[in-house]
């Protein structure tokens, strides 16, 4: 088996970010939600997470923004942050291995970690809010 090398490149990013969401596009849980989402934006999406992980992991001022709120209002939960770390991790491990390779899966099961967890947050406090007013 040949050895898989690290990501150190933009255009590694952008070959494990073009994969990964190849994959999400196709995945039955996944798929519809980012397709209904993005529709005919899939390029400027891929163009902002090339940026994204540039940020995330060499420390190139490529993105900038708030990721959490375009998916605030998204149909998920923690059933599709496991599914998306799943791909993402697997698809990953079949191009790269090293370092940074393992710092882009830890940083994707935080951020799934944390998106799914303020996402349950602000649910919750909506419902509260709507059962709250709701009382006499």
């Amino acid at each position: 088996m040949a050895t898989l090398k690290d990501i150190s490149t933009l255009e590694d990013i952008k070959q494990m970010v073009n994969n990964f969401y190849d994959n999400v596009r196709k995945d039955d849980l996944l798929g519809p939600i980012f397709n209904e989402k993005l529709q005919d934006r899939w390029p400027e999406h891929l163009q902002k997470m090339y940026g994204f992980w540039q940020t995330i992991l060499f420390d190139v001022r490529a993105y900038s923004g708030t990721p959490f709120p375009p998916h605030k209002q998204l149909p998920v939960d923690k059933t599709h942050f496991d599914r998306w770390i799943e791909i993402f991790n697997t698809t990953i491990d079949k191009q790269f291995e090293g370092p940074l390779t393992e710092e882009a899966k830890m940083r994707a099961t935080n951020m799934a970690f944390m998106f799914n967890h303020k996402i349950e947050y602000f649910r919750n406090a909506e419902n509260e809010l709507r059962n709250s007013i709701k009382k006499p």
